[in-house]
């Protein structure tokens, strides 16, 4: 199995041991909502483009809503869950070809809404390989919701491997944030709340960063 198939069970199997209303940490979303999100993503054009098109978002967001409205009861929670950990993209779907590169982070981090949506859980103990195809993705991507900060970000795993996920514009200075690699996942896909990383750096620069990717 690849990684991607790998965390597509755990994130399954992570639905199924809570309540189709048990919180995440997707604002707004149960998890009944989320199982619904992972479903369309892969096979709803509306929804697939939505994620990456604000003027569509609110249509997008009222497809899950409607999926998720089916799967109220424990049964048809179970069955919709069934789908995310059958599914496939249908053959013209990104994900059909992308693999880990679309997934492996996605289902990482949908996992743990799921985990500690109700509050802080113990990490979960990750393979090496596993840490590394999310290393591998985060070098790749984790970039993407930084585009506007001005600020320079390292990276810092837990084991003291670095990567320079940016530099700096202009003035400012560099930020370091240090983690294990699945807790800075979690944190540049915007879930610094619940993630246990440290994050150092000048006042300013933090503020900036501190906007876009909040840590509290």
């Amino acid at each position: 199995m690849t990684w991607h198939e790998i965390e597509r069970a755990q994130l399954a199997q992570a639905l199924l041991d809570v309540p189709p209303d048990a919180p995440t940490l997707c604002e707004g979303w149960e998890a009944r909502h989320l199982a619904a999100h992972v479903v369309l993503r892969e096979r709803s054009p509306l929804v697939g483009v939505g994620i990456a098109v604000p003027v569509l978002s609110p249509r997008a967001e009222a497809a899950i809503a409607r999926l998720a409205d089916t799967a109220a009861t424990e049964g048809a929670y179970r069955d919709l869950v069934a789908r995310v950990a059958a599914d496939r993209p249908a053959f013209w779907h990104p994900g059909a070809w992308a693999g880990d590169p679309t997934n492996v982070i996605e289902f990482f981090v949908h996992t743990e809404d799921v985990r500690r949506g109700a509050g802080p859980v113990p990490p979960r103990e990750l393979d090496p390989d596993q840490v590394e195809a999310l290393w591998a993705q985060l070098r790749r991507t984790g970039g993407l919701r930084l585009r506007k900060v001005p600020v320079g970000v390292v990276l810092v795993r837990g084991d003291g491997v670095r990567h320079p996920l940016r530099g700096p514009k202009g003035d400012h200075g560099t930020v370091v944030v240090r983690g294990d690699v699945g807790e800075l996942a979690l944190y540049l896909l915007g879930r610094g709340a619940a993630a246990d990383v440290r994050i150092a750096g000048a006042a300013d620069d933090l503020e900036l960063l501190e906007a876009v990717l909040p840590s509290r």
